[in-house]
């Protein structure tokens, strides 16, 4: 049989092929002749045939027919047999296949070889692809091995103790002699192998961390890491004029780890930590690297407050370096501890605001994030002028989180509501249609509450929407405005601003043309028929315009805008002596707060007292196929689904009885009947909003509870109860998000037995915000007429780091003072 081409020769012909169809041919042709010469069992060429089958593994051709061959070779006595078996097993061959189990006797046998470089092959095998059969076998050796006073054969050893202790960790206390004289080697290569050991396992056993800290590691890796910044040129080790940096990082992790949550050893470290934060070189890129480390140990362990404004600042001229890796780092690193270190953050201000300019789009988003983490009370009218002017310049991508985001700040910290009010139309303006779902009710919220900015606000909205109807949330608010407040706009009463004059004519043709644009939603489109009807009692000469209008969508091909028509043509025809009371202003709507104990709030770098709030979620109730799609998966035979319960049209009577907050509760067919309690309400029409708080907190002193808490995601209860019927009991639900990233198409779900009966509201938002800079809050309504023991089942869904999340749980710590 001739002798088979050589592996150049094979690499030089597969190169020649044009087409893959061609390649594939000399593949197969090749793959051929190799199994030929196997069956033959031909010692002769098994080495080079292996090492052509290495090759097409390489370019992605099944070679598996090849991993007895390796194994052959590994049993061989020439070295440049076992050298290319070896490379074949850790190619070939995994812990899933049972043929590995075949070689652990070879690399036993080579473990025991009087020549380092046939042990170097089997520690390198055995630290690839060893399974926790073979580490078992075969730990006994490579322990051995550690302790030799052979510097090649050390460093290869603890790397593969490294991989012996991540299959078999029970086996971790077999090295812990060993350990001792690693950091005395002057070999760098067993000193970066023996660190590595090391921080594996500290990182794997707090009983090992707290061993090595009692031994006085840390003075040991001071010792080394100050030899290496105070050496001179060394060629050996040298990296752009730094030595051994891959050796500093090394040190520095593992620092990092000894230090955190510990005060002595972070005090040993404090003036290392200074001299290479300090010494390092920072003009080409290995310098930055060594720099970062050491800013993320600083940060991680308790070090002193002005090497924590040393590492920040450190950061700081990262954000001025032309590499953009470099950038993105430096402002992960700063959001990650502008927290803690809010003041020395605040610094550089001005330099992160700048970011937001930058072509980067991961840089221009870790930007903004950083900047809203940076708003607090002084600099709330700077920064919402950047943040702004950024809103209305980035891409489309930007704008809904930035828009988000400046509402949340606007609240938190606006110096007037006349500011409040400016800034939040201005976002509605520049990106209206971009804004989440609760920025439209949360808006008519805040312009309800301020009483003395009314007649400004309905005129400046006015004057917003002329002649541009495209961005609809601005046109859903002004709407609701000019609705409620249109009498304020005829009149001509704004002190704040000069006053435009409006007739009531010309009043009226906007809400129209919001009717028969072609970009008006089906949403927009009913709140401009609702402040139409609304001012049928604000005017005084149009009534009857205002009426032909109503009376003409009640044949609207839109069900919704046709029910709303029909409803208020009967209003003008059988209850036109009722409408005055329907239709009058809404009152000043105030937000829920629970009757806990006053906490300080530590809020963007400013201390302050708060009183813990839960915002009412819009209107809107879950669809009772979504809600009871949790049964199926929840299991048994006692949970009663969740009730979807609306408004129920009834004539109106003399107290105006209009709404049945908890819908009939006897729809289940539940063992225990309770009729529905029925709740008085002013008679006002308002669209997506509720008019006043419908629950007290009667029953204060209920604690609050955590309902669940796993991978980021916090769910926490607090309870309250209706004033109106002692058996109804509301939970509001607070979800946050202590992750990197936002968690989206949040979903809650839950189901109680059918003693009980549920009722769950629309949740304030589906998006959690990262870094708890954010809640989701939701309403849940319990009825317990037999004041028996609450139970539930939760079900939550979500999408997070690109991947859907779905989670069961039962929750039965309910406090007793929620259902006795």
């Amino acid at each position: 049989m001739p002798a088979p081409i050589r592996l150049r020769e094979l690499i030089r012909t597969i190169r020649t092929a044009r087409t893959q169809a061609e390649e594939r041919e000399m593949i197969q042709k090749e793959c051929a002749a190799i199994r030929s010469s196997f069956r033959e069992e031909d010692n002769t060429y098994r080495c080079r045939n292996v090492a052509k089958l290495l090759y097409m593994h390489m370019l992605g051709y099944p070679a598996h027919f090849g991993q007895l061959e390796c194994l052959k070779l590994i049993a061989s006595q020439k070295f440049t047999d076992k050298r290319i078996g070896y490379l074949g097993a850790m190619l070939l061959l995994d812990e899933r296949q049972d043929v590995h189990l075949l070689m652990t006797n070879c690399i036993k046998n080579d473990l025991n070889h009087s020549t380092q470089y046939v042990q170097g092959l089997a520690l390198c095998t055995l630290g690839c692809m060893g399974s926790s059969e073979m580490c078992r076998d075969l730990a006994g050796e490579v322990e051995k091995l550690l302790k030799t006073s052979n510097s090649y054969l050390r460093k290869k050893a603890a790397l593969c103790a490294v991989h012996v202790i991540r299959k078999v960790p029970e086996l971790m206390e077999m090295f812990l002699p060993a350990t001792k004289n690693l950091l005395n080697e002057k070999n760098h290569g067993v000193l970066h192998t023996s660190v590595v050991l090391l921080t594996e396992m500290c990182e794997r056993s707090p009983d090992m961390l707290a061993h090595f800290r009692k031994v006085s590691l840390v003075p040991q890796l001071v010792r080394i890491l100050k030899n290496l910044i105070m050496s001179g040129y060394s060629p050996e080790h040298d990296v752009s004029g730094i030595s051994d940096p891959f050796l500093q990082v090394r040190i520095l992790r593992l620092l990092r780890i000894l230090g955190r949550n510990d005060d002595d050893s972070s005090e040993a470290m404090n003036d290392i930590l200074a001299q290479v934060a300090t010494n390092t070189e920072t003009s080409k890129n290995v310098g930055n690297a060594i720099l970062y480390e050491t800013v993320l140990t600083i940060m991680d362990i308790k070090s002193e407050s002005g090497l924590r404004v040393l590492a920040i600042n450190i950061l700081g001229r990262f954000l001025l370096n032309n590499d953009k890796n470099i950038r993105y780092v430096a402002l992960t690193s700063l959001l990650k501890t502008v927290q803690t270190d809010h003041n020395a953050v605040q610094r550089h201000r001005s330099t992160i605001v700048d970011c937001l300019k930058d072509l980067d789009v991961s840089i221009k988003r870790r930007a903004m994030e950083l900047s809203f983490a940076l708003v607090n009370g002084n600099n709330v009218r700077g920064m919402m002028k950047e943040l702004l002017y950024f809103l209305d310049s980035c891409e489309p991508e930007f704008k809904a989180d930035c828009a988000s985001g400046i509402f949340l700040a606007a609240e938190k910290y606006a110096p007037s509501k006349r500011w409040h009010i400016d800034t939040i139309m201005r976002v509605l303006t520049t990106a209206g249609s971009y804004v989440r779902d609760d920025a439209v009710p949360n808006l008519i919220q805040l312009i309800t509450n301020s009483v003395e900015m009314h007649a400004y606000t309905v005129q400046r909205l006015y004057k917003a929407i002329l002649g541009d109807y495209s961005q609809q949330p601005l046109v859903q608010v002004a709407s609701w405005c000019i609705g409620e407040y249109g009498d304020l706009l005829v009149s001509g009463q704004c002190e704040e601003e000069e006053p435009i004059q409006v007739t009531e004519d010309e009043v009226l043709d906007i809400l129209e043309s919001v009717l028969i644009s072609n970009m008006s939603a089906s949403v927009t489109r009913g709140y401009a028929l609702t402040a139409i009807m609304k001012l049928s009692t604000r005017f005084t000469c149009t009534v009857n315009r205002i009426k032909k209008v109503v009376s003409i969508y009640g044949s609207s091909i839109d069900v919704e805008l046709q029910q709303r028509a029909v409803e208020y043509n009967a209003l003008f025809k059988k209850y036109d002596h009722m409408r005055p009371a329907l239709l009058e202003r809404m009152p000043v709507m105030e937000k829920v707060t629970t009757n806990g104990p006053t906490e300080i709030v530590q809020t963007n770098g400013e201390t302050e007292p708060a009183v813990l709030e839960t915002k009412p979620p819009p209107s809107g109730l879950q669809p009772a196929s979504q809600a009871n799609d949790l049964l199926d998966l929840l299991g048994g035979s006692d949970i009663t689904p969740v009730i979807p319960t609306a408004p129920t049209s009834k004539p109106a009577s003399a107290g105006g009885e209009l709404l049945d907050l908890l819908g009939d509760l006897n729809l289940t067919g539940s063992p225990v009947s309770a009729p529905a309690p029925q709740i008085a309400q002013p008679p006002f029409l308002l669209d997506g909003l509720s008019s006043q708080p419908l629950f007290n907190d009667i029953a204060a002193g209920i604690p609050s509870i955590t309902a669940y808490n796993k991978n980021g995601l916090k769910i926490d209860f607090t309870f309250e109860r209706s004033n109106t019927n002692p058996s109804v009991t509301v939970i509001t639900i607070q979800a946050s998000n202590s992750t990197e990233l936002d968690m989206t198409d949040f979903v809650f779900q839950a189901a109680v037995p059918k003693t009980f009966q549920l009722q769950l509201l629309s949740p304030s938002s589906s998006v959690i915000p990262a870094f708890n800079s954010g809640t989701i809050t939701q309403v849940i309504k319990v009825l317990n007429p037999q004041k028996q023991q609450l139970r539930m089942r939760i079900k939550l869904t979500y999408n997070h780091k690109g991947s859907a999340m779905q989670d069961l749980a039962e929750v039965n710590n309910f406090p007793p003072q929620s259902w006795q």
